[in-house]
């Protein structure tokens, strides 16, 4: 039996000629326009090798025949060149991985600003008008109506007179309407007409006249619109079981505007003008100062003298 012979295989080339080859490749890649002339034909790559060896010899490099084929068919080959990816698709899908240093943080703030900006929205601006939307609804719906009844209740209880039974109630009406509408504004109007009738019922006080030094205790003007009238005021006050000034809304008969003021001039006939002046006129001191009382549960003042009803606040 003949013995199995294994043929050795063939033994890589060594490691400085591979690099001579790869030079030879570069230098030829520089002189492309010498290749373009030398490397076309067996004749013309034999003076191409002859070209080389003497550039190398010329720096002082021995390139043995070998090595110089080697390089000129590598070139040849394309062996040692690198060819970039033509464009398209996965060339594009490359370069944007290869550059996701540069996106990549870009991309994460934008979408960390976008789940901020939307969660903002959604979970704080949403949330905060759908709960408003709520809220008023409840209130026009229950809280105002409510409301109105528990002062209309009040106002019931305590009144003395039939007229603020009647007023109360022309209000609560009207608040209720404008709320079934949804007209906040006329509901919360008719809601704060209704306490300030309340209010009115409640005061307790006694209206007198001013006196003290240096302050006018009455006073005449001429209206603008008839100059030939003359119009007489005495300067009151309204004063509560405690001994304190109270500050009233009086409507300005002049201007036809509500002011909370603590004095002001009512408007009286001429003869009580004349009899109040003459009372401080005999000893600075005006005795019959009293203008009127205005009782709990009652809507008006019981009037002690003769008036007629306007007022000022300015004068």
């Amino acid at each position: 039996m003949t013995p199995h012979t294994e043929t050795p295989a063939a033994e890589p080339a060594p490691l400085d000629e591979v690099m001579l080859a790869m030079d030879v490749v570069d230098t030829l890649r520089h002189q492309q326009d010498l290749v373009d002339r030398e490397l076309n034909g067996e004749a013309r790559a034999q003076a191409l090798i002859e070209r080389l060896r003497t550039l190398y010899r010329e720096q002082g490099i021995t390139v043995s025949d070998d090595v110089l084929k080697a390089g000129v068919k590598a070139l040849g080959e394309k062996r040692f060149s690198y060819s970039p990816v033509p464009p398209g698709l996965m060339r594009a899908l490359a370069l944007f991985y290869v550059r996701r240093s540069i996106w990549l943080p870009v991309l994460f703030a934008t979408g960390l600003a976008l789940t901020i900006g939307l969660g903002g929205y959604y979970f704080g601006w949403v949330a905060f008008r759908d709960a408003q939307v709520v809220a008023a609804k409840t209130e026009l719906t229950t809280t105002l109506p409510e409301a109105m009844d528990a002062v209309y209740a009040s106002i019931f209880e305590e009144t003395k007179v039939q007229q603020a039974v009647g007023e109360a109630e022309d209000l609560r009406t009207r608040g209720k309407a404008a709320a079934a509408e949804g007209d906040r504004a006329a509901a919360e109007g008719a809601l704060a007409d209704l306490r300030a009738l309340s209010d009115r019922l409640r005061r307790d006080f006694t209206l007198r006249i001013v006196n003290q030094q240096g302050v006018k205790s009455g006073f005449w003007t001429f209206p603008e619109i008839n100059t030939e009238a003359t119009n007489y005021y005495i300067v009151v006050e309204a004063v509560g079981s405690d001994g304190r000034t109270l500050s009233l809304p009086i409507a300005n008969e002049e201007t036809g505007t509500v002011e909370t003021v603590s004095r002001w001039g009512l408007r009286v006939p001429e003869a009580t003008y004349r009899q109040i002046e003459a009372d401080k006129r005999d000893n600075g001191i005006i005795e019959n100062n009293i203008v009127g009382l205005k009782q709990y549960g009652f809507l008006d003042v019981d009037y002690a003298m003769p008036v007629l009803g306007g007022a000022v606040t300015r004068w």
